[in-house]
This record gives C-alpha cells, sequence and structure tokens, in this order.
C-alpha cells in the first residue's frame, strides 16, 4: 500500500462533506482509517534546539515505557483499524529495547504500512536488517541541517558522519529489502537557504519521500525564532529547486506551495483529528479510553464517536475550521 498516494487522493477530494461520510462508513463497517503514531518510549538521546527535550524542566516528567504485556495490549486493542502505524513521534523509539516485536505484531494484524521515525544515530546495519526482517516499510529520518556545522548545531549530541554512515546502510539494504527511506527536514531562518544545496550533499537515488515543514512551536524549545517573514521571498526559488531535484530523482516531495502569513482553511487536513491516534506511556488516544479493559470499537461507541462523525458531514467550513490546519504541506508525486 502507497500511504502517499492515498494523501495525494485525499487532496483531490476537495469537498469535506464527502470527506466525513467517507470516513463515517469506513467506521461502521469496522474499515480501517487510523493513523496510529506510536511512542513506545519516552526518551531521546538528542536535544535537538527545536524540540521541547531542550526544555529540562519539562523532560524530567516525560517518563515511562510500555512493558511487553502492554505493547501486546495496544495491539489487540487497535492495531486492527490502524491504515499505518507510526512509531515515534516526538521522541526516540530506537531507544526501546524491543522495537522489532513492535513492527512484528503490527504485521500479524496486518496493519498495512508500517514506518519508524528517528534521528538515525543509534542505528546500525544489523538494527535497520532486523526491522526490515521484522516487516517495517518504512524509514523516517529527521534532518535540521544539510552542512555538518548546522546539523550539528540544531542536533545537539548528533553525528553528521553516523548520520551519512546510516544512509549507507540503508542504500546497501535497498539492494535485499523493499522499503521506502523518507527524511523530514524542519527548517527555519538559520537553516533554510542551505536546502538549495541539499542534493550536493545528499545522495537522491537513497531517498523516496522528503518533507521539508517550517517551524513550529511545540514548547519551550531553546531556538525560539518561529517569525519565517525573512525567508518568504526567496521560498519559491528554493521550492522550484528542490521540486526539480525531486523529479529527477523520483522522490515524493511533501512542501508547502508557500510560507503563509496567516492561516486559511486546509481541507486536506479537515479530517485529521478524527484519523490521528496518538500513543505513549502517557496518553492513549483520548482521555478516558480504559485501553487495558476496553477495544477501538467499544470505546468508540461509548463516546459516541460515529454520531460525532456523522453529525460533521452536515457543518459548514466556517464551524469546521479548527479543524483544517494540522498539516502544512502539498504533496507533489
Amino acid at each position: 500500500m502507497n500511504v502517499y498516494t492515498l494523501l495525494k487522493l485525499n487532496s483531490l477530494v476537495t469537498n469535506h462533506r464527502i470527506k466525513f461520510l467517507g470516513l463515517y462508513l469506513l467506521h461502521i463497517f469496522n474499515k480501517r482509517y487510523l493513523a496510529i503514531n506510536l511512542d513506545p518510549v519516552l526518551a531521546c538521546n538528542l536535544r535537538c534546539k527545536m524540540c521541547y527535550f531542550t526544555d529540562k524542566d519539562y523532560v524530567k516528567k516525560l517518563k515511562g515505557s510500555f512493558k511487553k504485556d502492554e505493547i501486546d495490549t495496544i495491539a489487540k486493542t487497535v492495531f486492527s483499524r490502524a491504515l499505518k502505524l507510526q512509531i515515534g513521534c516526538g521522541t526516540e523509539p530506537t531507544m526501546y529495547k524491543d522495537l522489532p516485536r513492535i513492527v512484528q505484531l503490527a504485521k500479524k494484524y496486518n496493519v498495512p504500512y508500517i514506518s519508524i521515525t528517528t534521528n538515525a544515530n543509534l542505528l546500525t546495519i544489523e538494527k535497520i536488517e532486523a526491522l526490515l526482517d521484522a516487516g517495517l516499510n518504512e524509514f523516517t529520518i529527521s534532518l535540521h541541517g544539510v552542512t555538518k556545522e548546522t546539523y550539528e548545531g540544531f542536533m545537539k549530541n548528533a553525528d553528521y558522519e553516523k548520520f551519512h554512515e546510516v544512509l549507507n546502510f540503508l542504500k546497501i539494504c535497498k539492494e535485499k529489502y523493499t522499503f521506502k527511506v523518507r527524511v523530514n527536514y524542519t527548517f527555519n531562518n538559520d537553516n533554510f537557504l542551505e536546502l538549495k544545496d541539499f542534493f550536493k550533499y545528499f545522495n537522491g537515488n537513497i531517498l523516496d519521500i522528503l518533507q521539508i515543514r517550517p517551524i513550529q512551536k511545540i514548547g519551550n524549545t531553546e531556538y525560539n525564532n518561529f517569525d519565517l517573514s525573512n525567508i518568504k521571498d526567496s521560498y519559491p526559488e528554493t521550492l522550484s529547486i528542490i521540486k526539480k531535484n525531486c523529479s529527477k530523482f523520483n522522490i515524493t516531495l511533501l512542501a508547502p506551495n508557500s510560507i503563509l502569513t496567516k492561516s486559511k482553511f486546509n481541507s486536506n487536513s479537515i479530517v485529521f483529528q478524527y484519523t490521528f491516534c496518538y500513543i505513549s506511556p502517557r496518553s492513549f488516544w483520548k482521555e478516558g479510553f480504559d485501553w487495558k479493559n476496553e477495544n477501538f470499537n467499544e470505546f468508540s461507541k461509548r463516546i459516541g464517536w460515529k454520531n460525532e462523525i456523522f453529525s460533521n458531514i452536515f457543518k459548514s467550513k466556517k464551524q469546521l475550521e479548527s479543524l483544517s490546519n494540522h498539516l502544512n504541506y502539498e504533496i507533489n508525486l
């Protein structure tokens, strides 16, 4: 299954009523529609300047790791409704001791697409192969600088040479396995212009997907310059260069078409709140979900989830405006 084709199809359907009708039908017929984002351990080996892991007070509270039997319960509770499982959402999943087992469980419950989001600094070729043998479909790797100076400056404790070594491991593994490699690049005023030279530093033949996304406030982070007005005028030229190179290497590009100065209605993300399911040792989808004793269908029925989805079919764009600003990119296949 190509989740990026599905995202593209979602973007082609601009009528929010049709989107919610489709979601309603998927729900009542027990079909898959959840995008499960699972943080199995609340820890990270890096201290990236744009991440809340640079907030010492917050990190003190960010503790916990799922036990083996809890992972089994999670799989039993929601994996049968998952269209995609992303392991690693706001923490570093490679710090979890038995990561391949989570992938194996997802395969057991026939999750169509399984990915891991990582800074890659703890990966070895043995760990990569173990995940691929378990059935992983995609490695999503975080990157916040094209050059060594910027990369290690923004991703404190990271090793630029190690990052390139892992990319080479992935290249080697592509000769034996079928999987995708995605790079997520979060840009700001100080690392944006480097993107023009991205393909001078990184081999486009390794990548399948490239996402460039503007910085967002996600807590009391060390780097706190969220004003992108200085790069607004240069954005189109840089984006054009990236698009040409992505086309050359047949890379799917996820990127905003412009840097918005104000929010607007985004029909592509209108169902995000109803498909996104975040799970960590501190939270499980929605408050009140007794996930150790009830499954997704039982909890959905208890909170009237079906009725809420159905009611959105008849709401106006104005009424749903608060749901429309979750995605900040367009898909260029």
